[in-house]
């Protein structure tokens, strides 16, 4: 748990990142305060604020530049999006909020990262282009929020935890589900050893392809009146006429040499791009890795495992054709043995595994999801927060994920999701996608980051990359 606020407040001075590295090394002591400052606690003055530049203002990205609108500790000073009216649209919200014309925007991310008197950014792209735009903004030693997985292979996470680690970057994982009091309760239930002995965790992941938008549901119509006979787009492939039918030009307003980057370009259907890029492992990783950075995170959490990983990982997916349409796995279920003799089922559409994370000890269970808490001992369920005198384990205590953030960037301190957490916490999601599409028993070393004895599995750590792009 980090320190509460101090009475003595913030620097005295125009608040400036790079300036206080260089004067005081990464060592440095601030005055330091409570984390999830809201404007209402604040007592920076607006010279005194953290710039900000937001990238990617799809789906998750305007929801997190409201938390920093909301937060008077930073100034939303530039915005960055490929399709123009994602672009425009925050562009008008950040400037309406604030009453000017301040916000710029920028079409490619590299600009934005250029400017000197930005000191953090907020990415949230899709997951092929995480490698790229987070270790390019940590050698411009901007502070980042990014969202999870944290990246789009095993090897792009390492990239992305070492160029953090090298430039002194405080890193916040969007995992957000560490700054909410029940599954902050749930976890140090666990760790202080009220239900016994670990032996076993569930994790229950969302199951299918979520139709965002109905977008789905209009391209079958459209494959239909075109004389498709397809029900599910993880059953339509390239050569039929259901295929031809969803294929059409990018819109004007989005760049799609951009967009798809570092990827094998693939030709544009609507249904593959923003929100449902996830069920195209071109670009995303299916709800598999869509979701590991949430409830694996908060199983982790509780088991003390924020630095290490499974030992083993074997399981199946209900894998569609690699070209499909939608070519991510629906349903899927694994087994993973970890360190201390604890056994993990991992699984997503399957009805025996209810979403969520539920730890079984020797002694009893908890069980926790954004919906809902149960434990089996009913007294456990009373309060917002573990009773103090049970709490021999405090954990990490945040109750605004992202006030956290802004907070730590002025401490130098680490969030409550640091970019070794969010790389833990995935790690099982790829091993498992690993597992899926080989077939075979993964083996792996948590200590090296590396596949035992399999060559071939080792190869799917990383991929290929199309020019000019590369991997750092």
């Amino acid at each position: 748990m980090m320190p509460e606020k101090s009475d003595s407040g913030f620097l005295s001075r125009p608040f400036n990142r790079r300036r206080f590295l260089k004067s005081a090394g990464t060592a440095a002591v601030l005055p330091t305060f409570l984390h999830g400052a809201t404007a209402q606690t604040s007592t920076t003055s607006p010279n005194n604020r953290i710039n900000v530049g937001v990238i990617g203002m799809g789906w998750q990205g305007p929801g997190n530049t409201e938390n920093l609108l909301n937060n008077s500790e930073c100034q939303v000073v530039a915005a960055c999006d490929i399709d123009a009216n994602h672009l425009q649209a925050a562009i008008k919200k950040i400037n309406e909020t604030y009453g000017n014309e301040d916000c710029k925007g920028y079409h490619d991310f590299r600009e934005l990262l250029a400017r000197p008197d930005i000191d953090a950014v907020m990415i949230a792209v899709p997951d092929h282009w995480h490698e790229i735009v987070a270790t390019e903004a940590a050698r411009r030693k901007k502070d980042i929020y990014g969202e999870k997985p944290l990246g789009h292979t095993i090897a792009e996470q390492q990239s992305i935890v070492r160029a953090v680690k090298q430039n002194n970057i405080v890193w916040q994982m969007g995992s957000w589900q560490r700054s909410v009091p029940m599954f902050h309760k749930a976890a140090e239930i666990v760790r202080n050893g009220l239900i016994g002995t670990v032996t076993h965790v569930e994790v229950g992941l969302p199951g299918g392809n979520a139709d965002f938008d109905g977008f789905g549901k209009a391209a079958l119509a459209k494959v239909a009146a075109a004389g498709g006979t397809a029900k599910h787009l993880e059953e339509i492939v390239p050569g039929t006429s259901a295929w031809d039918a969803l294929l059409t030009d990018p819109p004007k307003e989005l760049d799609y040499e951009m967009w798809v980057g570092p990827s094998k370009m693939e030709p544009y259907m609507k249904v593959r791009s923003h929100k449902s890029w996830r069920w195209n492992y071109n670009t995303g990783g299916g709800e598999l890795l869509d979701w590991i950075g949430h409830h694996c995170d908060i199983a982790h959490w509780g088991l003390d495992f924020d630095q290490t990983g499974p030992l083993e990982v074997e399981g199946t997916g209900d894998l569609p054709p690699r070209n499909a349409a939608w070519n991510s796995a629906p349903k899927f279920r694994f087994e993973l043995k970890y360190p201390q003799n604890v056994t993990m089922t991992l699984a997503g559409g399957n009805p025996d595994i209810k979403m969520g994370v539920k730890w079984i000890g020797t002694e009893g269970w908890v069980w926790v999801d954004r919906g809902g808490f149960d434990a089996s001992n009913p007294a456990w369920k009373q309060g917002k927060y573990l009773p103090r005198e049970l709490r021999k384990v405090k954990l990490y205590t945040s109750s605004d994920h992202m006030g956290n953030f802004l907070d730590c960037i002025r401490t130098r301190q680490k969030t409550v999701t640091p970019v070794e957490i969010g790389h833990n916490s995935a790690i099982p999601g790829h091993l498992c996608h690993i597992a899926m599409l080989t077939g075979k028993k993964i083996r792996w070393d948590a200590k090296e980051e590396k596949i035992i004895d399999d060559p071939e599995a080792s190869k799917l750590m990383t991929r290929e990359y199309r020019g000019p792009w590369k991997m750092s």
